[in-house]
């Protein structure tokens, strides 16, 4: 389904004529299979068998795709004939087995709680909204489950009066920063976005353009379906630029830590835990040190957890660096009190951090760390993107984040704070 088509909020375009226009597209809405590999991707490693719900499937396209990765889907749509589209293309490809298929209102799913390692939603949270999918579709989720929805958005804080027109009366739309914001004040952490490159829309208009010659206009409703399909077509065509799907993986928090800024009354708690984990002053020191330069204190993107009983277990900071005069945060230093290492304070502590710096514009984090615990942030080798420190460090310890998703990362040197001393 999509969630970009005025139609599905227009009562003078009949259902029927509607989907008798749209069955058989390759694509109900912006997308492609590299599209769902890279959100799959983001949402880091899955049970060997994951339980996967696809809400709003439509033919499947996605729970296709899900099943052959291994995933027992269960997909879920109000509209039987792509129902039966996709139980067929599953028996054709020898998915049958893996994918069960439910005719329901996503507004009112009859499903266990816990149920789901994975919760997936392309192109169908328009369907309920995306503040209340997110709050009614969390129940679903196991423990350290994920949730991927992908939303329509401005892509400019100033959209054209003519996609306005469009939009508002079907649809309201948020800008991306705003449903992250969204999402974040859910109680979600945002483990990626990814932006839906313009060969998904081709890869949707493209076919559908094709259909308004072929339907027959005397039938009851179809010269409506024609016209609100060339209309789609003509909206992204003159205000592609304002618009786009960007989708939004995200966890919940973990309960067990509360997560805020740092305050001044933290600091010599934050002292303690920083000697206690590096068995020596120097790190305090660097954060003393940053904390009184300007220039690479980042207010709120000091990060503190705290245990169950209301102290602080967790620190994490983020900097301001650059890579040859871009600016960049770097994450360091993290530090978990030793009563509450290995409890999953420091993960929700680096999480918030990153969350933080994502509210606050930041479009890319550094770390020099462990190479095997970073990547499960999204972290990868900065060399990747050519980006080098000004010192030698193994390749594999230099990490980083691509925040927006967008892979228009500038390369180059990094120049951390003096307090560093690197």
């Amino acid at each position: 389904m999509s969630d970009h088509d005025s139609t599905q909020h227009d009562p003078s375009v009949p259902r029927d004529a509607f989907f008798t226009l749209r069955h058989g597209l390759p694509r109900q809405a912006p997308g492609s299979d590299a599209t769902t590999r890279r959100m799959l991707e983001a949402a880091g490693p899955l049970p060997e068998r994951p339980r996967v719900l696809d809400l709003g499937c439509g033919p499947g396209r996605s729970s296709l795709l899900l099943a052959a990765a291994g995933a027992e889907v269960t997909a879920v749509d109000p509209h039987e004939p792509f129902l039966d589209e996709l139980r067929a293309a599953a028996a054709a490809q020898g998915l049958g087995h893996r994918i069960r298929t439910v005719r329901a209102d996503m507004g009112a799913l009859d499903l266990p709680d816990g149920s789901f390692d994975l919760v997936w939603a392309e192109s169908a949270v328009f369907a309920v909204g995306f503040d209340r999918a997110l709050a009614e579709w969390r129940r679903l989720l196991s423990p350290g489950g994920t949730l991927v929805v992908t939303a329509c958005g401005w892509t400019t804080e100033e959209p054209s009066a003519g996609a306005r027109a469009f939009w508002d009366p079907h649809y309201p739309l948020r800008t991306v920063a705003a449903n992250t914001a969204a999402a974040v004040a859910a109680g979600y952490h945002v483990l990626g976005v990814v932006p839906q490159p313009e060969s998904d829309w081709d890869a949707h208009l493209g076919p559908l353009g094709e259909r308004p010659d072929m339907m027959d206009t005397s039938v009851p409703g179809m010269t409506e379906a024609v016209a609100a399909a060339r209309a789609e077509i003509t909206l992204r065509r003159e205000h592609g630029g304002d618009y786009g799907y960007t989708g939004f993986v995200l966890r919940p928090a973990d309960p067990r830590w509360r997560t805020r800024a740092e305050t001044a009354a933290d600091h010599p708690v934050v002292r303690e835990i920083l000697t206690a984990a590096f068995e020596t002053p120097a790190e305090a020191g660097i954060v003393d040190a940053l904390r009184a330069d300007e220039e690479a204190w980042l207010p709120g993107l000091g990060r503190v957890a705290e245990a169950p009983d209301g102290t602080v277990a967790a620190y994490a900071l983020l900097t301001r660096c650059r890579v040859d005069g871009v600016p960049a945060a770097a994450l360091a230093p993290v530090a978990v009190a030793p009563a509450h290492q290995r409890t999953g304070a420091g993960q929700a502590v680096v999480r918030a951090a990153l969350d933080a710096a994502r509210l606050s514009g930041e479009r890319l984090v550094l770390v020099l760390g462990h190479p095997a615990y970073y990547p499960r942030f999204g972290f990868v080798q900065a060399s990747a993107y050519g980006i080098r420190p000004a010192f030698d460090v193994p390749d594999e310890a230099m990490m980083a984040l691509d925040l927006d998703g967008s892979g228009a990362v500038a390369g180059g040197t990094i120049w951390y704070p003096a307090a560093f001393g690197v």
